[in-house]
């Protein structure tokens, strides 16, 4: 979650004249210059603490928001693109990583061919969707399709066992779906729009393949009505959450027998997975229903379903026209005026396909040892503090405590980068078509991942890039993984950030965050090893449905946009790790030199610049359409929640802000949530 623009450090020196020193005047701290001092904290702390950064700081006509988030990877991306650039220019071995980097960047950054090349580079697959004329024929496709990154029909991968995280296990999904789920019925005016644009994205898709008008209205309306009838039979993202009910293993003979009318074993073949005793389903009713789209739905209409898919899928590779609809439809998502430039939407894609590969050369030059120490360091001070915090807990059992604390402290920490570097040797790259370089990495990553099946499980492997601004909790590995780039902050080195600072900003809202999520609703649920497996006392467990269902209810009551609501069942795993986290990183910094000393930093206590320090983690500000997108199809509070919304459960909160009865940030002590 973070990132380095200039440096903002309070610089001093020293100048000799006529027998006097002159000291030249401190620079204002970057916190307190950030903080709207017309708003009081006992009001709307979010507001207190980032609003005048808010009023100064207007949303990019190319962005859906300008936050933290934008400010880090903002830094990231300069940095990328010198890295991009330099390794363009060189004359690099062939099947090396530079050069690899070095010609996908040309590649991506040859508008000029793009625009000139139009869809031809997709005619083979155009093609081999015209040549549809059977359902071996749609099944042989839609495997070829999957391996490119469009995932038709449903959604497949290989992946750790639930059950026995030992093993990796082929795994099904509901999926096939051009817009999230919710979007084809909610009434909601936001979304309504969204679902009409999505319907004139439809049209114009096959208007450019080459139908008149009232040809593309039909066949968009039945391939909208063929998603829609996909969309009744696929959960809603709060009933995605529950593990157990998402655990649906079988034999190979049960698969065929629930979907008699796709034939699995083809499916295998095409997909180069080969034989499998046994899969786990998410779910099945998704899959009961799509063996009936598959028996009663034309041939023509998939054929149409997927030119779609293929379509939607590589429009940002293509040229200008294809990406302008594409543009048009997602802005409603976004609520954005104009595209981001080029470069950035190269580097977006660049990161996705080969991140790793560029995060080798990323680390060398803006991650040392010294933060990758600091930080793991951190991480320790924070698993000292879930420890006791787990003792002193009045309403969970001895029994349940002790696996509570086994399970901690076997928490597996990946910081900065991995120890060992995944190998893209086998991974072509040319200055050819854009879109077929994508295409090949897309196949390199599902060769990769379907190559697990049947081998041991590799637990030192990476998920995200050693330069993601983001970081995870992987429940099957029982592992934190925080790449370099979630440590970054905008304006400083590593060495300049102050403990009350660092406590706030990094050990509460992510290094807390995380470790918290495997104390979730989910990812409680889940044993020291990684498996799926009810370790809690049944009375312990009754505590923890009942205080969570608090944080449920305190969340469905905001309303960020409009009418809208967030869904408080659907975002309560990150509410729950939003609010651990703050209370972990608050207990580990009081156990610091900064903490007892007391001394102001910036105008402000270290209990308060904790707090500040809490809120930076998600300065900024979101468009009305990128906020009503989010409440359908994020697990995540929006940013002024995410502050909101913990501090309010917190004593030191009110203790530090002079919070009273009667403030609109007060909440009774009735009220306030406590997990854990």
């Amino acid at each position: 979650m973070r990132n380095t623009f200039g440096l903002l450090a309070v610089t001093t020196f020293l100048l000799s004249a006529c027998g006097s020193t002159h000291r030249k005047d401190p620079a204002p701290d970057f916190l307190a210059q950030n903080i709207d001092t017309a708003i009081s904290p006992a009001s709307d702390f979010f507001s207190y603490a980032n609003g005048a950064w808010i009023k100064n700081t207007p949303i990019p006509s190319d962005e859906s928001a300008w936050t933290i988030s934008q400010l880090v990877e903002q830094d990231i991306y300069l940095r990328l693109r010198k890295i991009n650039e330099e390794a363009a220019a060189a004359a690099a071995p062939q099947g090396s990583i530079t050069q690899k980097i070095g010609d996908l960047w040309h590649s991506g950054m040859d508008s000029s061919s793009i625009d000139k090349l139009g869809l031809s580079p997709l005619r083979n697959e155009l093609k081999d969707i015209d040549d549809i004329h059977s359902s071996i024929d749609l099944i042989r496709v839609s495997a070829s399709l999957h391996k490119k990154g469009i995932e038709v029909l449903f959604a497949g991968t290989a992946g750790q066992d639930d059950r026995n995280s030992d093993k990796i296990i082929y795994q099904l999904s509901q999926g096939g779906l051009g817009m999230s789920r919710d979007y084809y019925f909610s009434t909601a005016e936001n979304y309504v729009q969204v679902r009409d644009a999505y319907k004139l994205y439809l049209a114009r898709i096959f208007q450019q393949l080459g139908l008149d008008s009232a040809a593309a209205q039909k066949t968009s309306a039945n391939v909208f009505q063929l998603e829609t009838r996909l969309a009744k039979a696929s959960r809603s993202l709060e009933d995605t959450r529950d593990p157990f009910r998402n655990y649906n293993k079988m034999n190979f003979a049960a698969l065929q027998k629930l979907t008699p009318a796709l034939d699995w074993k083809s499916w295998l073949q095409f997909t180069n997975v080969g034989h499998i005793d046994s899969l786990v389903i998410r779910q099945p009713e998704f899959f009961a229903a799509l063996n009936t789209e598959l028996s009663t739905t034309s041939i023509e209409d998939w054929k149409s379903y997927c030119k779609a898919h293929l379509i939607m899928s590589s429009a940002p590779y293509l040229d200008k026209e294809t990406y302008t609809h594409y543009f048009d439809y997602h802005r409603t998502l976004s609520g954005t005026t104009t595209p981001r430039p080029r470069w950035k939407r190269v580097l977006d894609a660049e990161d996705n396909l080969i991140g790793e590969a560029l995060g080798q050369l990323f680390v060398k030059e803006y991650f040392s040892e010294t933060a990758k120490q600091r930080y793991g360091n951190l991480v320790e001070s924070i698993r000292t503090a879930f420890r006791q915090r787990i003792e002193k807990l009045s309403w969970m059992s001895d029994s349940t405590k002790q696996k509570a604390i086994g399970k901690l402290s076997l928490i597996t920490k990946k910081v900065g980068y991995p120890d060992k570097w995944k190998d893209f040797s086998k991974l072509k790259i040319d200055r050819g078509p854009y879109v077929l370089n994508v295409q090949r990495a897309f196949t390199w990553w599902y060769d990769y991942t379907m190559s697990k099946l049947g081998r041991p499980v590799d637990r030192t492997d990476w998920d995200m890039s050693p330069q993601t601004y983001n970081a995870y909790y992987n429940p099957s590995n029982n592992e934190i993984v925080l790449p370099a780039g979630i440590f970054l902050v905008p304006g400083k080195k590593v060495e300049d950030l102050d403990e009350a600072f660092i406590y706030g900003y990094s050990a509460a809202s992510t290094i807390g965050h995380e470790i918290t999520h495997g104390f979730d609703d989910q990812g409680r649920l889940y044993d020291e090893k990684g498996n799926l497996h009810n370790w809690w006392q049944p009375a312990d467990e009754s505590q923890f449905t009942a205080r969570a269902a608090g944080i449920i209810k305190q969340y469905s009551e905001f309303s960020p946009v409009d009418t809208l609501h967030i869904n408080g069942r659907a975002t309560q795993g990150e509410n729950i790790a939003d609010l651990g986290g703050l209370l972990l990183g608050l207990d580990a910094f009081k156990q610091t030199g900064t903490y007892k000393n007391g001394h102001n930093i910036g105008g402000l206590t270290p209990i308060q610049r904790f707090f500040v320090g809490y809120a930076y983690s998600y300065i900024g500000q979101e468009r009305k359409e990128s906020l009503a997108t989010s409440l359908l199809t994020d697990e995540h509070s929006p940013y002024r929640e995410r502050v909101n919304g913990p501090v309010v459960n917190v004593p030191e909160f009110y203790e530090a802000f002079n919070v009273k009865p009667g403030d609109k940030m007060y909440r009774p002590d009735s009220l306030r949530v406590s997990i854990w």
